[in-house]
């Protein structure tokens, strides 16, 4: 009886989120797919409702009021509600299709993915880190020998944490309960943490648990461990230590990891661009590759090279010079060499294949006077080509004229890693076609795709410790708990993604617990494992994700104009819309830096009322001010609303 009752709620569980029913001819029908989070106030929105016809109308409906407030007709077995901002976020809704049934609930929400999913991109980074305790950290006894323990030091978990800081710090400070001494924010500890990891282990080439692959040249002895990467770990904190990181890292200790860059710059091979340097024995991309995930990303070089010219350039007696002619270099071999139609450019470096229109994009952000001519050139093509790819009703990237996606491996640092990239791109441009593709990725995730779920395992394990999406209904229907990196318990972990044999629907999903041996594919969702290369791009695209949403203005001390000239004495409102709204049924906090005669203020600002997604102060300019601008702005290294104010004396 016990057996009966399991098996009816899995069917339940997988089965019902796919087909409504079967009609008269025996056709089965599908249920709409939505973002089963929910989607963004002023964002693109849309769902999939697979096998309606084309005209068939869609509502809707509040799901506490059962009122229907919007009306649309599917197309292309999409139905669009992107002009759909309902005032009140405090109701769900579902959608209905004609002949097809209901959704499951959903969200509208000011910045709902990003206040949603942040902290769990971070927490999976805290979870699975190999030791917690550095001093007695055991590389011989973790996969990869990584601070993360399914990855070496090419994962790359340090720029990346910084980068997430950098781009919405206020949102960050509200989590200070897991790491340390519970004062400082909980994603500055982890930055922290990981910079010492890649000091210690800076140059170490001992054993480690096991990896797939070897490291270093053809022809050339092999490395054990890719110590190389973490000069490229520490080079994102040198650049942090100027911008944010200073009050939290003691002098003495960031020059010592200064020192540890300048010092093996060179030696290790970081001031260029790498070409097969990998060896891989994975089959799905065995053999020297140009590029591989594991250590020798297209694009690396650029993003070390530009945070350790940030690092030089704040320094009086600094080389920033070199690393700008070398970041440019690593630029320009981009613009020169990265092809759309090599795989091996692409897709096929899987997992890292997100650092290349990342590292263009944020050369454009950082220091966009000093990127090479024909950057934005070779961004806004690879845009196109983008939507050549996705010019799907999945809004997925294909692989080729014949396939959807692979038809082996699940590729978790595609769709997941994408919209970040979309973002990043779509910024610099200012192109809001991609980024509405950059949305549809983040829907991809959590749900609208062939096989209804999200992307991640929704196990008890992960619901004990908070680490799944509140709201959403359907995780992925396999686990893997074990494997190399024993992720099962890791919050945010993501475990798979559809399959080329999916597409364009997945007509039927087997549940399988707990274990796959890799060789079960056809119409099977199978989920091989987690893997930290896989969440880093998903953090990635939460932290791009807030370029094009954020916004900083002044007012005068009515609040009704806004203004750029001020003078001393004046009373002004600063305000900021950035993702910090957390609480629905609060005031939320959080702050802005106001800069002038070298003195560099934060001034906290608060949400103008419950839910408004809005954050005001007031800040009264000194009377006796002797310099002709005043700055505000919001975020750092290259994220940062700025707004530099006039003073008429």
């Amino acid at each position: 009886m016990k057996i009966l009752v399991l098996a009816i709620f899995i069917f339940s569980l997988v089965v019902c989120p796919l087909v409504s029913q079967e009609n008269a001819n025996n056709k089965v029908l599908y249920k709409p797919f939505v973002n089963q989070l929910g989607y963004n106030l002023g964002e693109s929105k849309r769902f999939v409702c697979y096998g309606s016809e084309d005209g068939v109308p869609f509502q809707i409906i509040d799901n506490k009021t059962s009122k229907t407030l919007y009306e649309g007709e599917m197309l292309n077995n999409e139905g669009w509600f992107t002009e759909f901002d309902p005032i009140s976020n405090s109701h769900e809704f579902i959608i209905k299709v004609e002949g097809h049934g209901v959704s499951v609930p959903f969200w509208i929400a000011d910045h709902l993915l990003e206040t949603s999913s942040s902290k769990l991109a971070y927490d999976f980074f805290v979870d699975a880190r190999g030791f917690s305790d550095l001093e007695n950290y055991q590389m011989s006894e973790v996969y990869g020998g990584g601070p993360t323990r399914d990855g070496g030091a090419y994962g790359l978990e340090t720029v990346f944490e910084i980068l997430q800081y950098a781009s919405n710090p206020a949102l960050y400070d509200n989590w200070k309960t897991e790491l340390g001494d519970k004062k400082l924010a909980d994603l500055i500890d982890l930055i922290l943490w990981h910079a010492e990891f890649a000091y210690k282990y800076v140059d170490y080439n001992g054993p480690v648990k096991k990896r797939h692959g070897t490291l270093g040249y053809q022809g050339q002895e092999r490395m054990t461990y890719d110590y190389w990467n973490t000069l490229d770990q520490l080079a994102a904190v040198c650049a942090a230590y100027h911008s944010f990181l200073k009050p939290y890292l003691a002098e003495e200790t960031y020059q010592k990891y200064r020192k540890v860059c300048l010092d093996n710059w060179e030696k290790y091979d970081r001031h260029k661009v790498v070409r097969f340097w990998t060896y891989s024995t994975k089959w799905v991309d065995q053999g020297f590759q140009e590029f591989n995930e594991m250590g020798n990303a297209y694009g690396q070089s650029v993003f070390r090279n530009l945070f350790m010219y940030w690092c030089e350039k704040n320094e009086k007696n600094g080389s920033p010079e070199k690393f700008l002619h070398w970041a440019q270099s690593g630029a320009s071999d981009i613009i020169a060499n990265w092809d759309f139609n090599n795989p091996r450019h692409m897709w096929w470096i899987r997992n890292a294949e997100h650092i290349t229109p990342q590292a263009l994009a944020y050369f454009l952000m950082l220091a966009p006077d000093k990127a090479p001519n024909g950057t934005k050139d070779k961004l806004a093509a690879w845009a196109l080509h983008m939507k050549q790819k996705t010019s799907n009703f999945w809004k997925y990237r294909q692989h080729s004229e014949t396939e959807w996606a692979h038809p082996k491996t699940k590729e978790l640092g595609g769709a997941p890693a994408l919209g970040g990239s979309m973002f990043a791109v779509a910024h610099v441009l200012k192109d809001p076609e991609l980024r509405a593709i950059g949305r549809a990725q983040t829907d991809f995730v959590f749900g609208v795709n062939p096989v209804g779920t999200h992307l991640s395992n929704k196990s008890e394990d992960r619901l004990q410790i908070d680490g799944f999406w509140k709201g959403v209904e359907y995780g992925w229907p396999q686990s893997h708990p074990h494997g190399y990196g024993e992720l099962g318990k890791v919050r945010g972990t993501l475990d798979g993604s559809p399959l080329d044999a999916q597409f364009p629907i997945a007509e039927k999903v087997e549940v399988i617990e707990g274990k796959n041996d890799g060789r079960v594919f056809g119409k099977n969702a199978y989920a091989t494992e987690g893997w930290g290369i896989s969440n880093r791009g998903w953090q990635a695209t939460l932290t791009f994700a807030t370029l094009g949403s954020h916004q900083l203005k002044v007012f005068d001390e009515d609040y009704k104009v806004e203004i750029e000239n001020v003078r001393p004495a004046q009373t002004i409102v600063i305000e900021l819309k950035a993702a910090l709204n957390k609480d629905w049924n609060a005031v939320d906090k959080g702050w802005v830096l106001v800069q002038y005669e070298g003195e560099l203020q934060k001034i906290a600002v608060i949400e103008t009322a419950v839910n408004s997604g809005i954050f005001t102060a007031k800040f009264k300019i000194p009377k006796s001010i002797n310099t002709s601008n005043l700055v505000v702005s919001y975020g750092y290294l290259g994220f940062e609303k700025s707004l530099k104010l006039k003073l008429d004396n």
